[in-house]
């Protein structure tokens, strides 16, 4: 291990897409859906610490999570937990953490990831990891990780990569970017996959601190000066209230938005490793085993008659579940709620917008 090797894990989320399980006060990343018996924040917390100690790994949460941090990390310092007031997005999300850490080790080198995707393969991701980290201490980059895409996906965003300029890392390729394109229609998402240009955007970053700082304040200055601004502040008592300010004044916008696509020093690393950023029941459903019929059950006692291709899900080992003349549906039981919806992947985005403007729905 290198000593100025970093990791900042996002955990911020409400995971509102995974309704009913996925709840304000229990938001996606601190449950077992996969029933691995370790939650999504867990695996990823113990996967870094592979390869990265626990006194350098941050995790950036809500407020109201951190003790649930707390509880689930209890090896990591506790002033490694960064508490977000407010949701502001990726950018400030990685502000915040960027200039604390500049504080203690301004040669850091950091990779920044969620806390609630899937990975398998992982001595293959740790060592993509590590030759990114290489690069990245190397030269002034700014680098994502790009999953080579097995069908046209319209829910992730696209990079293209300029393939006739590879740089070898290892036994790792990275590739300039060309272009980022947000999630796309089916048909030209269809068009990119064909092209062998297009990567999928994974959300994971790595690069060194001087890079991103430097990057944030010239494209997103709004964001970035104000954290900058509090470097004397930051792990003392006055820490909090100053962030409570900036969280009051800075606006929501994501890193790929506000800096990735706009600067010109990104790479991404051609990643082979298993990855899904497991952002829907649809998803869970994809990576699930499948009985002759297509069907993903993950409950202790389920009869299903004359169902195809569906997501049937229950935590409760006490109560039979009945699903009787479905076809690509996703039912999904709670003690408190109950969700039978059609697994076609735009209804799902509706019936979830139309939720989410129901507060007390995910209490």
């Amino acid at each position: 291990m290198i000593k100025n090797q970093y990791c900042i894990i996002m955990a911020g989320g409400i995971g509102s897409r995974f309704w009913p399980l996925s709840r304000n006060a229990m938001p996606k990343q601190f449950l077992d859906i996969l029933g691995l018996g370790r939650s999504f924040l867990q695996l990823t917390y113990e996967r870094f610490l592979k390869i990265i100690p626990s006194e350098r790994i941050l995790v950036v949460t809500s407020e109201q999570y951190k003790d649930l941090v707390n509880k689930q990390l209890p090896s990591i310092p506790e002033g490694n937990i960064l508490s977000e007031p407010t949701r502001r997005n990726t950018a400030p999300c990685i502000a915040y953490a960027t200039y604390k850490l500049l504080k203690t080790d301004p040669q850091a080198i950091v990779v920044v990831a969620p806390s609630d995707h899937l990975i398998t393969g992982e001595e293959d991701f740790l060592g993509t990891i590590r030759c990114a980290l290489q690069l990245a201490a190397e030269k002034d980059v700014l680098i994502t990780l790009g999953i080579q895409p097995t069908r046209p996906e319209t829910g992730y965003g696209y990079i293209q990569a300029v393939k006739n300029e590879p740089i070898t890392i290892g036994n790792h390729l990275a590739y300039p970017v060309k272009t980022f394109t947000e999630k796309p229609n089916s048909d030209l998402a269809g068009i990119l996959v064909d092209s062998g240009e297009f990567y999928w955007n994974s959300g994971i970053f790595v690069w060194s601190l001087a890079s991103i700082a430097h990057q944030m304040e010239h494209w997103l200055p709004e964001v970035s000066l104000p954290f900058r601004n509090g470097l004397s502040l930051y792990n003392t008592p006055h820490e909090e209230k100053f962030i409570e300010k900036v969280y009051e004044e800075i606006r929501n916008v994501s890193i790929d938005y506000g800096v990735m696509e706009k600067a010109k020093n990104t790479y991404v690393f051609s990643a082979t490793f298993g990855w899904s950023d497991l952002g829907s029941w649809e998803s869970i459903y994809l990576h699930q085993e499948k009985d002759a019929r297509g069907n993903a059950v993950s409950a202790t006692s389920a009869l299903l008659e004359n169902v195809r291709d569906s997501l049937v899900y229950s935590g409760n080992k006490e109560k039979l579940i009945v699903v009787k003349g479905l076809d690509n549906f996703i039912v999904v039981d709670t003690p408190d709620a109950l969700l039978i919806c059609p697994k076609d992947e735009t209804q799902f985005r509706q019936l979830f917008n139309d939720i989410a403007h129901n507060h007390e729905a995910f209490v």
